[in-house]
């Protein structure tokens, strides 16, 4: 007898980590957000660009962190084998899902076995992806001083709509009515959090000059359609394609991630000397508690990073960028918690409205996912017939 169940086990176990690391994304990014604030604002190390290197920086350690875990969490049967052998497959592991994802797309490429390497696909790969992360990171830090908080939460957050317009021509996804009005619904929600108490206040407006507001405003704008582009450059490029393994993708994700903290740090370095000299960005180490606030603002950064990659590599980046809009409300509600200041109604609302989103959007992919799982099983029965 068939299993009624609407997804096969493999689905199933594909979305259950999924869920697993939307939580620790969410928790991470709430501790490194509220981490940052503090060092920016109340420690006074506002050092945009040396804590982007130093957040971004700190991927690199995704894929050994990852590794020890596999050694010290595969049992005593992993350990027996040995360090040589345990490290032999992995790499293993990685170079097949490397030819994988290289092949995604492109029929008959390397059904040989991959006898060409894929480390240059993946050095390419790594560079683009970068790029646009690293550059939609820094409209945000250029911008943060030339508009409004208001104008800055609204329209970086607006990724969300980007990403689902870039999955249109570059993942091939079709356009769905339920998923177009969850994604609006979402923008709307981030819309009423910023605006829904009039911003800020007359003079804050009035202190910003309209012609570098406007700047500003263009800036994050750009930021958010390179934020919305690299979430889909990374799954279209740099994840494997449906139907392989779940754990395999949660490998391999953090191991891209690894790859991209390897090129910040041996790459994007340059820009520090450049800003100091300029006088733009002053280098200057943090120290005492300062330092430890920052080191465990990294970590999160570093914990909620490869969760997100996680995320998008099981899901989608629609999904997962609406997802990551519940951070808003949750880091509202520790603000609450810390400062005693209640939550606005138009907080509640917009966060209620970002809740919503998700659990629509989170909804059409279950359908989704079961509309194509019934058509697999009809099409197996059809060969069984013939």
């Amino acid at each position: 007898m068939r299993s009624r169940s609407p997804l096969p086990p493999a689905a199933r176990k594909k979305y259950t980590l999924a869920a697993f690391f939307l939580v620790i994304s969410l928790v991470s990014f709430t501790i490194q957000t509220e981490l940052a604030s503090h060092i920016q604002h109340d420690r006074g190390w506002d050092k945009a660009y040396c804590m982007l290197y130093l957040t971004h920086g700190s991927w690199v350690l995704l894929w050994p962190l990852q590794l020890l875990v596999l050694w010290f969490g595969g049992g005593s049967g992993v350990r027996n084998r040995g360090w040589a052998r345990f490290w032999d497959g992995q790499v293993r592991m990685v170079k097949g899902t490397a030819v994988l994802v290289e092949g995604k797309g492109k029929a008959g490429l390397r059904r040989a076995g991959g006898a060409r390497s894929p480390w240059g696909y993946l050095v390419r790969t790594t560079v683009g992806v970068t790029m646009a992360l690293t550059v939609a990171g820094l409209s945000w830090y250029l911008a943060v001083s030339m508009t409004t908080p208001s104008d800055l939460t609204a329209i970086y957050n607006c990724s969300a709509f980007f990403a689902y317009a870039f999955s249109v021509p570059l993942l091939k996804e079709r356009l769905r009515l339920d998923k177009m009005v969850a994604v609006a619904v979402a923008i709307v929600g981030v819309l009423v959090v910023a605006y829904g108490d009039g911003g800020e206040s007359t003079d804050d407006v009035d202190v910003l000059d309209p012609g570098r507001r406007l700047m500003g405003n263009l800036i994050i704008g750009a930021g958010s359609v390179l934020y919305g582009l690299y979430e889909v450059l990374y799954k279209r490029f740099a994840c494997p394609p449906d139907g392989t393994d779940a754990a395999r993708g949660v490998i391999f994700a953090n191991t891209f991630g690894s790859l991209i903290g390897a090129f910040t740090l041996l790459v994007l370095w340059i820009p520090l000397p450049i800003l100091h000299v300029l006088g733009w960005e002053t280098f200057e180490m943090p120290t005492g508690q300062t330092a430890w606030l920052l080191f465990l603002s990294v970590l999160m950064n570093m914990m909620f990073s490869g969760s997100f990659l996680v995320l998008i590599s099981l899901t989608s980046p629609v999904l997962s960028s609406v997802a990551a809009l519940l951070t808003i409300f949750i880091v509202a509600i520790v603000d609450w918690f810390l400062t005693g200041t209640p939550l606005s109604a138009a907080a509640v609302f917009g966060g209620l409205l970002i809740i919503v989103a998700f659990a629509m959007l989170s909804w059409s992919t279950w359908r989704e996912m079961s509309e194509e799982e019934r058509k697999k099983q009809v099409d197996l029965s059809g060969d069984e017939d013939d």
